[in-house]
């Protein structure tokens, strides 16, 4: 496969880090480096350098998404998938929702 297409949905105030657009398509290389297939990870890394308007340090943290923010996998806790490890397929939905709200 030589390419990923995915939607990415950013909502609970995610939006306003990504120019106030809640849903990216997009599509990706299959293999982002190192020939390893595309992860969740690396996905991070490519919002970062590609989509990302905001400040970085309140989408990552040490290398993954900051304490706060609720990741699904076509609808299905991350935690469920294998977080940072879950290899991506063509058509997956990856959602972002902040959990955090100031007061």
């Amino acid at each position: 496969m030589a390419s990923l297409a995915l939607t990415l949905e950013f909502g609970g105030g995610m939006e306003l880090l990504f120019g106030n657009v809640k849903t990216h398509k997009v599509t990706l290389p299959a293999h982002l480096a190192n020939d390893r297939p595309t992860n969740i990870k690396a996905l991070i890394g490519w919002i970062r350098d590609n989509l990302l308007q905001g400040k970085p340090e309140l989408f990552i943290s040490d290398g993954t998404v900051r304490p706060g923010i609720l990741v699904l996998i076509n609808d299905t806790d991350w935690e469920l998938e294998g977080e940072l490890d879950y290899e991506l397929k063509d058509r997956d939905t990856i959602v972002f929702i902040s959990t955090l709200h100031g007061g």
